[in-house]
């Protein structure tokens, strides 16, 4: 039969997380495409083909609501919060009994207004550490120097090779032999902040772009958890775009 036409839908959402005397916050952005679709531009310079599905950012989600779970984990989920009402994300923290919130950006008169209305949000939760996975928007200045060295990014691509969309297709098309993902502190320009850890798979010559995501979520899935445990308990160093780790147990 006649393939589907292309189409995409857009979803963030941003868990809050809690651990002693800190809490984390965490947001997602979900795209749905079908394969091979033209992606608008989201950013003035950005325009595409991407090849995402709900499943890479559902899947990083469910990991950090199990990591955080787990005992001797320095962090809860305590909220989720999310621009659209349908987001799959708040059907996920529902299910997980996280308490969600909405804030619909088309309520608001531009992005620092929205912004705004977030971080009115999170305060009212109590968050003090934010992260994000995927998130496509991009955030005011504003809202990213209020919460500069406790915003967090996940990006699949060993940063600074192939910031903003269609990294694995990317990849493919430049003919790396290595490829990964990049967990770095955000800062207002686009993936382009401190890097706090980044994990390296093989590029293999008979990869497609499906069978390369795979490859790399499985590392997201290690690190994103890893790098928020250091986050919350106060590891990191930073000194320009350089962040030294240190060790678990560091006082």
């Amino acid at each position: 039969g006649q393939a589907p036409s292309p189409a995409w839908l857009q979803t963030d959402w941003i868990l809050g997380q809690f651990a002693e005397q800190r809490t984390i916050a965490t947001a997602n952005y979900i795209a749905f495409v079908h394969e091979g679709a033209r992606l608008p531009s989201i950013w003035t310079q950005l325009q595409g083909q991407i090849y995402l599905g709900s499943e890479a950012f559902m899947r990083n989600m469910q990991a950090l609501i199990e990591a955080c779970r787990a005992p001797g984990f320095p962090a809860e989920i305590v909220l989720v919060l999310s621009n659209k009402a349908d987001a799959g994300g708040l059907a996920l923290a529902r299910e997980a009994g996280i308490p969600t919130v909405v804030v619909d950006h088309r309520d608001h008169a531009g992005r620092a207004a929205c912004d705004a209305a977030i971080d009115r949000a999170l305060a009212a939760a109590g968050i003090e550490l934010v992260c994000l996975a995927g998130f496509m928007r991009l955030l005011s200045a504003d809202f990213v120097d209020r919460w500069r060295d406790r915003l967090i990014n996940i990006h699949p691509s060993l940063l600074p090779a192939f910031p903003g969309l269609g990294t694995h297709r990317r990849a493919l098309d430049a003919g790396v032999k290595w490829h990964g993902a990049t967990v770095h502190l955000v800062t207002a320009d686009l993936d382009h902040g401190p890097i706090v850890a980044q994990a390296v798979v093989p590029v293999l010559d008979d990869d497609d772009e499906a069978q390369l995501a795979a490859r790399v979520l499985e590392q997201e899935h290690r690190i994103f958890p890893s790098a928020v445990r250091a986050l919350a308990e106060g590891r990191l160093r930073v000194d320009g775009l350089r962040v030294r780790v240190l060790p678990e147990g560091t006082p």
